[in-house]
C-alpha cells in the first residue's frame, strides 16, 4: 500500500513539473509564468532558432487529406526559418522535423501513446482551424523530413522534405 501511494505521489510530482516547464513553439520555455530561452540542442537537422534571427517565413498548410502544402522546402545552410503552420482541417495535425529514422521511430511511439504532448522546438501541435509555428536554424546540410505523427497520418503519407544546401 505504501509503495502504491509513493508511486502515485511520484507520478503526480512528475506531471506537475512537466506542466510547469512547457515550451512554446517560439523556442521559449515557460516556467512559473516567465519565459526563458530554450536550451538549444544540436540535432542532425539543425538547432532551435532565435525568432529575432528569422531570415525567411514559409507558410505551410496542413489538411485532412493528409498532406502538407508545400511538401518540399529548399533552405540555404545556416538559415533560420519560421515555419508558419495553418491547420485547414477538422482534426488535430502536427509538424515534427527530423531524420527519416527518427520520425518513423516517433510515429511508432505515438501509436502506443496517442495523447503524448510535445514540447520540443522542432515540433508543433496545431488544432483544427488554428495556427502554429516552428522557428528552426538549419545549420546542417542534407535532406531531412517533416511529418505529422498523429497515429495514421504519417502512414497515410503526411510527410514533407527539407533540402538544406
Amino acid at each position: 500500500m505504501a509503495t502504491t501511494r509513493r508511486a502515485w505521489l511520484v507520478a503526480g510530482a512528475a506531471l506537475a513539473v512537466g506542466a510547469a516547464a512547457r515550451t512554446d513553439a517560439h523556442g521559449e520555455r515557460k516556467h512559473a509564468g516567465a519565459a526563458t530561452p530554450v536550451k538549444a540542442e544540436q540535432k542532425p537537422y539543425g538547432i532551435a532558432g532565435d525568432p529575432k534571427q528569422v531570415a525567411r517565413t514559409i507558410d505551410i498548410a496542413m489538411s485532412d487529406d493528409m498532406r502538407f502544402t508545400p511538401s518540399s522546402i529548399d533552405v540555404r545552410l545556416g538559415t533560420t526559418l519560421r515555419l508558419r503552420l495553418r491547420n485547414r482541417g477538422k482534426v488535430l495535425h502536427e509538424l515534427v522535423i527530423g531524420t527519416p529514422a527518427e520520425l518513423a521511430e516517433h510515429a511508432e511511439l505515438m501509436k502506443k501513446f496517442p495523447d503524448m504532448e510535445h514540447d520540443e522546438p522542432h515540433m508543433s501541435h496545431v488544432p483544427p482551424a488554428e495556427a502554429g509555428e516552428v522557428v528552426w536554424r538549419f545549420n546542417r546540410a542534407g535532406t531531412f523530413k517533416f511529418a505529422c505523427l498523429i497515429p495514421g497520418h504519417f502512414e497515410a503519407g503526411m510527410v514533407g522534405t527539407i533540402n538544406v544546401r
